[in-house]
């Protein structure tokens, strides 16, 4: 008996489902639509992190530390304990910048030595006529800056050699960077080779770093910092690592109010198409309460029908969202968007939650259906 029951239940709601197409199709478009905003810009919250401070490290470096005093210099091996005590997963790049007076084929310039491994991640702003050294080692190749190679007429390729004494060091220029600041008055070489020419070995002016911030890395590293080197000085660059968590919240607001304004929309046009279908299926439920069903059957006969719409719905939103979400990383970061276990869960709930709020005020119209009025001279 109660395999007929289930059985008659399933063809009853199967049949109203195919006898409504059309009113079904916009249930399912509505519920659709709310599951793929959801999809997409939950997929877009959980994943905005990392995208985002990617993004941001297109501005630079943004942790510097230095010796308190001008004239003092910063030990290339505090450096390296530094880098010990940086947090690994989010450190992106790290440099001891040095300077010193050289003396080259025609005049005295300015050499910067850097580590040429990190030196792209860290001013990848950059812009760079010619290639980057990629490689921490070379004492070979060298960059210049834009005004100092007018200055000196050297293009990319060219051969530029700098002096002390009798002993000479012949670079080959490589890039030609525009970097709109001092750098481009600079010759920028390995440091490891400038320390050794300038007679300051294991000695930098500062350093500089490159870390994600997106949950205040930067703030506990400079902590870290300062109790361990309570004489140097060490400072986040604000306007770059400040910006990260303001602009992820702020962001992720956002994302969620559009989230939840799609949810509310989509709910009500679910609720008003449910409506408009209880008031056509009076006599349906007149009947089948005259032949006896009791609320409870009617009640699960609608919720049925509202979930098998709602799953399709969430199945159909889900493919949708992602390509949603594809398209959101590639227009704002250039990167795709991953899809994480939560984005399912949470579309999946807040989907099932709006279908169900959304069959409140129907079901509660079919339950207060008169047999004896409906049914009245039929």
């Amino acid at each position: 008996m109660a395999v007929n029951k289930h059985s008659m239940q399933s063809l009853l709601v199967i049949r109203s489902l195919k006898l409504r197409l059309r009113r079904v199709v916009v249930v399912l478009a509505a519920l659709t639509m709310g599951a793929a905003i959801v999809t997409a810009m939950a997929g877009v919250y959980f994943d905005i992190n990392q995208k985002m401070s990617h993004e941001l490290r297109n501005y630079g470096a943004n942790f510097y530390v230095g010796p308190a005093a001008e004239s003092a210099t910063l030990s290339t091996r505090a450096y390296r304990t530094m880098l010990d005590l940086a947090p690994k997963a989010h450190l992106v790049a790290s440099s001891p910048y040095l300077y010193g007076v050289v003396q080259s084929d025609l005049e005295k310039v300015v050499a910067m030595g850097v580590d040429f491994s990190q030196l792209k991640k860290l001013v990848p702003y950059w812009q760079v006529q010619g290639e980057w050294i990629g490689v921490s080692f070379d004492q070979r190749n060298a960059m210049i800056g834009t005004n100092l190679a007018k200055k000196l007429e050297v293009k990319v390729g060219s051969q530029l050699s700098i002096i002390q004494g009798d002993t000479r060091h012949t670079f080959t220029i490589k890039g030609i960077i525009d970097a709109g600041a001092d750098e481009d008055n600079y010759l920028i070489v390995n440091i490891s080779m400038l320390q050794k020419w300038l007679n300051q070995p294991e000695q930098a002016n500062y350093a500089m770093f490159s870390i994600d911030n997106a949950q205040g890395q930067v703030s506990q590293y400079a902590e870290r910092l300062k109790a361990r080197y309570p004489n140097l000085t060490i400072r986040p660059i604000l306007k770059v690592s400040a910006s990260e968590g303001k602009v992820l919240n702020k962001i992720k607001l956002l994302m969620g109010v559009v989230a939840v304004v799609i949810l509310i929309l989509s709910t009500l046009c679910v609720n008003t198409t449910l409506t408009a279908m209880i008031g056509e299926r009076r006599h349906e439920f007149a009947l089948q309460k005259a032949l006896g069903a009791s609320h409870q059957a009617i009640t699960r006969q609608i919720l049925s029908e509202t979930l098998l719409m709602t799953f399709a719905a969430i199945v159909i939103g889900l493919g949708v969202g992602y390509i949603l979400a594809q398209i959101l990383g590639q227009t704002v970061f250039s990167a795709s968007i991953d899809l994480r276990l939560p984005v399912f869960i949470i579309t999946t709930i807040l989907s099932v939650c709006a279908a169900l709020v959304a069959a409140i005020i129907p079901t509660l119209r079919a339950m207060k259906v008169d047999p004896a009025k409906v049914l009245k001279g039929e």
